[in-house]
C-alpha cells in the first residue's frame, strides 16, 4: 500500500497552507509541510509524525474494514443528547457518524486547522441534512471550542500529529465538561505487522505518559478494534 499520510495541524509559521487551499483537495498526497523535521515530544522524546495530507486516504473505501468506525462508537456508548467534539476532524467522516448517533438533542463540534477542510466537512454534512453540527477552526495550539461544555472529545488518527501536544490537551480539557472524555484512536505501535508508518503510530505507554500530566485520568483502554487502540480518559470532576 502506498505511504500512509495524514491532515495537516499546523500554523502558518510551519506550513504553507495557501498551497493546500489552491491544490484539490481531492488530488493525491498534498505536501504542505515547510519545515522537514516535526519536533519530539518534551516528555517521552517520541519523534512527531510529519504533516501531510490526503483526502482520498480519510475517505478510503477499506477504511470501513480496516477501522470499523461504528463500532467504535458502539464500544463508546455515544448516546442521543450528547455533546461532542470531533477533533482534527478531516473531511468529517467521523463527525457524520457521531452527529447521526447524538441526533437533533446533541451537537457535534468538528473541529480542524485548515479552512479548506472544514469547506470540505460542511459540504459533506449539509449533503447528509444534518443541522446539530458546528463547525470550528482552531489553531495549532488552541481548538477554540467552548469551556466546559462538550461530555466526549474524540480525537482519531490524529494525536501523534500535533506539534504542540501539552497546549492542545489543555486547550481540550479545558472545554470538556467534568468528568467528561477525552478519546484517542491511535494504530497500535505494539503491532509490528500493521501497515502504517511508525511515526504515525502510538504505544499505550507513551500516550499515558504524555496525556496523564496534562490533567487527565486514565479511564480504560478498549481493545476490540482490528488496528487501532480505543485509550479513554477523564477530566477530573473537581
Amino acid at each position: 500500500m502506498p505511504p500512509v499520510t495524514y491532515k495537516p495541524h499546523r500554523s502558518s509559521g510551519f506550513f504553507v497552507i495557501w498551497a493546500l487551499l489552491l491544490a484539490p483537495l481531492a488530488a493525491s498526497t498534498v505536501v504542505v509541510s515547510a519545515q522537514l523535521t516535526p519536533p519530539k515530544h518534551p516528555v517521552t522524546g517520541r519523534q512527531i509524525a510529519s504533516v501531510y495530507t490526503d483526502s482520498q486516504w480519510l475517505d478510503r473505501a477499506q477504511r470501513e474494514q480496516e477501522e470499523q468506525p461504528d463500532k467504535a462508537l458502539e464500544l463508546l456508548q455515544i448516546k442521543p443528547g450528547m455533546i461532542v467534539a470531533d477533533v482534527g476532524a478531516g473531511t468529517g467522516y467521523m463527525t457524520v457518524r457521531l452527529a447521526r448517533r447524538v441526533g437533533p438533542g446533541g451537537k457535534v463540534y468538528a473541529n480542524d486547522l485548515q479552512a479548506a477542510m472544514l469547506k470540505v466537512l460542511q459540504d459533506n454534512v449539509q449533503r447528509e441534512k444534518l443541522t446539530d453540527v458546528t463547525f470550528v477552526q482552531g489553531t495549532e495550539t488552541d481548538t477554540r471550542l467552548p469551556a466546559n461544555a462538550i461530555d466526549l472529545a474524540l480525537l482519531v488518527d490524529v494525536y501523534h500529529e500535533f506539534w504542540y501536544p501539552q497546549q492542545m490537551l489543555r486547550s481540550i480539557r479545558q472545554a470538556l465538561k467534568p468528568n467528561g472524555q477525552l478519546v484517542l484512536l491511535e494504530y497500535r505501535k505494539e503491532d509490528p505487522r500493521l501497515p502504517i508508518m511508525a511515526d504515525h503510530k502510538m504505544s499505550v505507554a507513551e500516550v499515558r505518559a504524555e496525556v496523564e500530566p496534562e490533567g487527565f485520568t486514565f479511564d480504560r483502554l478498549i481493545p476490540d478494534l482490528p488496528r487501532q487502540h480505543i485509550i479513554v480518559f477523564r477530566k477530573p470532576a473537581r
